[in-house]
């Protein structure tokens, strides 16, 4: 019988590194119930698109697994923008959608993760990109327009994937 170190190092497909790399992290986060868990209620979103409204309870919880093969500035459009430059690598589609169906004076993406991330966010009036905005982890802050933002959190090194957390929080 092969061990879990030895199917991962037969698998030479970068696809299925990928997929298995977020199966182990799906289960390793506790995602996927094993046999012998109960099923909880609600399960974390996992790579979810979501629409909110400004009523929504603080904080919304997002889970992803960051990067990709593109360079950040290729989706972000440019090298840099007014709230950090556009560095990394992230996935040729986005990590989620968020659609605000109307305008929020304050909002704040946040991800967390246990390594270096970052973060680029496409939608009404541009692209934003940001690293480093709470010690090694991505945000950003300010007020929304009403549409649909495309999400990617990426890393450093196409060849790593790293789980993360998006906390979207509203108000101060």
């Amino acid at each position: 019988m092969r061990g879990i170190g030895q199917i991962a190092k037969s698998v030479a497909d970068p696809l299925y590194t990928l997929l298995f790399s977020l199966l182990l992290v799906t289960l390793g986060l506790g995602l996927l119930p094993l046999p012998s868990q109960a099923q909880p209620k609600k399960s974390p979103n996992l790579l979810e698109d979501i629409k909110i409204n400004p009523q929504f309870s603080n904080p919304i919880l997002l889970r992803g697994l960051s990067g990709g093969t593109t360079p950040a500035q290729n989706v972000a459009g440019r090298a840099e923008t007014t709230t950090g430059p556009c560095v990394g690598f992230v996935n040729d589609k986005p990590d989620h959608t968020l659609v605000l169906p109307e305008f929020f004076k304050y909002l704040s993406l946040q991800v967390q993760s246990p390594e270096d991330t970052t973060l680029v966010v496409r939608g009404p009036g541009g692209s934003w990109c940001n690293d480093d905005n709470q010690g090694k982890n991505p945000g950003l802050v300010g007020q929304w327009l009403a549409g649909s933002y495309q999400i990617w959190v990426g890393t450093y090194n196409k060849t790593k994937f790293h789980p993360y957390q998006l906390r979207i929080t509203k108000g101060r």
